[in-house]
């Protein structure tokens, strides 16, 4: 051998050394690559509908993009309407009213714009109060199956969220890069300021059209809340079915270094224990989400905030005590929250809606966004048992 020869050898052997111990260098990560950009609409709250048609159907169906969803999920009736095949899954999903066994459809595709994603497992469960709360019928919900394979870019001031492959993503100046624990559902560490200033673990549910949840046991317990507050009571909709809840205003809630200021807050008695407490003390939802441009990322276990056009949106403050559900073309009172506005005034469970002042749409979302507005007179036109009646009240304020 050669003297250039050993030394290429020890120079080898060297190399083989260090990367035995060390490991190889990992090759350049590849950039993103966009696949979609795919239109939503936004309903109260923030909540987001997308449309994406169901293997070879040609009907497109409304989802809810849904990060508070540990899967991706069709509508019972939905899924008897179109003789979607499913089985017993053998598992249950806890909701804010119940505990309900799904089943289990595999193997099917979501057709969106642009992007057909393939070998989807849906569960199957009961959407029926929530097409009855938005007034449009909702077929499922998408979340973590969906959402785990890519990364999805949400613009609250153009409507449209984008889809990229996983790899290297340049977020944009001025925002806020999150780096929540993931389970199926991302996990953020939040800063509540009211009676004490804490910390404390909640989810971030895309899918809540509500700026913010404590669960009960969570707010015995960390003393979180002022005495002095007087919450209102609300009837609250989601999994399970309906439920009453509290509402009322805390201090200040921070995520990351954005702060807000006087957040209307639910307090839900978690029965079920949907919140995961005490691990997990709520949820953060899409009324205070929907105010930054959002940059999901699953595969790193990122989440980008940037403040958009809705950032200094007024919260909803108002308190009607009215609770509305449209079915088969009617808009109609559920229950009337006694000691409200909507109750002194006169109005009752079973009430139907012709219009909210001289808005005749039949819109129960324009209704809802028309009753926003605290202090506002509101005049109702109803009908009860086929009797035609108006009926006028001031809107309330949750403190």
């Amino acid at each position: 051998f050669s003297i250039a020869m050993i030394r290429v050898s020890f120079i080898s052997c060297l190399m083989s050394i260090y990367s035995f111990c060390y490991g190889q260098e990992s090759e350049p990560e590849m950039p993103a690559r966009f696949l979609a950009r795919i239109p939503f609409v936004e309903l109260t709250g923030g909540v987001m509908i997308v449309q994406a048609r169901l293997d070879e159907l040609s009907q497109p169906f409304n989802f809810i993009l849904d990060s508070g969803s540990g899967a991706i999920s069709l509508d019972s009736a939905t899924a008897a309407e179109f003789n979607i095949a499913h089985h017993p899954s053998g598992k249950t999903v806890n909701g804010i009213a119940g505990v309900s066994e799904v089943d289990y459809a595999p193997g099917n595709k979501l057709v969106f714009p642009g992007l057909i994603v393939d070998s989807l497992d849906f569960y199957i469960n009961n959407y029926q109060v929530l097409s009855s709360v938005y007034g449009v019928k909702i077929d499922g919900i998408i979340g973590y199956s969906f959402l785990s394979r890519y990364i999805v870019k949400i613009d609250y001031d153009s409507l449209f969220f984008e889809v990229f492959t996983p790899g290297k993503m340049f977020y944009p100046r001025n925002g806020y890069l999150l780096h929540p624990l993931f389970t199926s559902l991302p996990i953020e560490n939040l800063t509540i300021k009211d009676a004490r200033t804490i910390d404390a673990n909640f989810y971030i549910d895309t899918g809540a059209g509500l700026c913010f949840l404590m669960s009960k046991q969570f707010v015995e317990d960390s003393a979180a809340i002022k005495k002095k507050r007087k919450p209102v009571v609300i009837q609250a909709q989601g999994l399970g079915g309906k439920k009453n809840m509290q509402l009322t205003v805390i201090s200040g809630v921070e995520i990351g270094p954005y702060r807000f200021h006087r957040v209307p807050a639910n307090i839900l008695d978690d029965e079920f224990n949907a919140t995961s407490y005490p691990f997990v003390g709520g949820v953060i939802g899409n009324d205070i989400l929907r105010r930054f441009n959002t940059i999901l990322n699953y595969k790193k276990k990122e989440i980008f905030l940037k403040p958009n056009s809705h950032y200094t949106d007024e919260f909803d403050y108002s308190y009607t005590g009215l609770n509305m559900y449209y079915d088969e073309g009617k808009i109609i009172l559920d229950e009337v929250i006694k000691k409200s506005p909507a109750y002194r005034a006169g109005l009752k469970k079973d009430d139907i809606v012709i219009a909210v002042n001289s808005n005749f749409s039949n819109d129960i979302n324009s209704y809802k966004n028309i009753m926003q507005a605290p202090g506002q007179k509101i005049t109702l036109f109803i009908s009860r048992k086929g009797a035609p009646y108006i009926i006028s009240f001031r809107v309330g304020r949750i403190f």
